[in-house]
């Protein structure tokens, strides 16, 4: 049956870790399936937001369901880890641009990632463009992925996407996060950027990478 958002909303809200995690566990297709399983973390999350901005909840209530969120899917993460795909030797970087607080999109990304074998590093919230750049030197990931959320944020994505794609070893850029599924990012972009304006074009994304390298092995 259908995850009841509301119940799940509820439970992040009164920061009940153990009850969200049970409803999500208890559910076999998305104990099976990650995407589905951030897909419904998504919305009950999408849910908070919105009763934030009605003020029916307070900024201290959103954080509470945040870490809490944070918690179901660190353990979600831990129960798949047997499931994980062996190491395709690739390496993945993510990060939010700087004063873009909401980290958790990212953090299912990172862990999809996982799932199909690659080597990834979170570096979450808020992280500075020159510090975004020294790492990506000093580990040259295939891939990094941006997240944005809000539109006052846009115009320093054009800076990360030209930094990091003018490296020696430029990495594939890939942006995504709330902003990219409610505004054409392109502008903002190269023309090799991918923009990914959900966990359902990632999935795709990783599918597809992943029959190129059997085409290629």
């Amino acid at each position: 049956m259908p995850v009841d958002i509301k119940q799940l909303t509820d439970f992040l809200l009164e920061g009940n870790e153990d009850q969200a995690w049970e409803l999500v566990e208890s559910e076999a297709e998305l104990f099976d399936s990650s995407h589905l399983a951030f897909e419904v973390l998504t919305s009950a999350m999408q849910f908070v937001g919105k009763l934030w901005e009605e003020n029916e909840i307070t900024v201290a209530d959103e954080h509470l369901a945040t870490t809490t969120c944070d918690f179901v899917l660190s353990r979600y993460a831990y129960a798949k880890k047997k499931s994980k795909q062996p190491s395709n030797g690739k390496r993945a970087l993510f990060l939010c641009i700087d004063q873009e607080q909401h980290y958790l999109g990212l953090k299912m990304i990172s862990l999809l990632f996982e799932e199909y074998g690659w080597e990834t590093r979170l570096l979450g919230a808020n992280l500075p463009l020159e510090y975004a750049v020294d790492t990506a030197k000093k580990w040259q990931p295939s891939v990094v992925g941006i997240s944005v959320a809000l539109l006052y944020h846009a115009d320093q994505l054009s800076n990360y996407v030209s930094e990091l794609g003018d490296l020696s070893t430029p990495p594939e850029i890939l942006v995504g996060g709330r902003l990219a599924s409610n505004y054409d990012l392109s502008k903002y972009c190269s023309e090799k950027t991918v923009l990914v304006p959900g966990l359902k074009e990632i999935k795709l994304w990783l599918e597809e990478k992943k029959g190129d390298d059997s085409n290629h092995g």
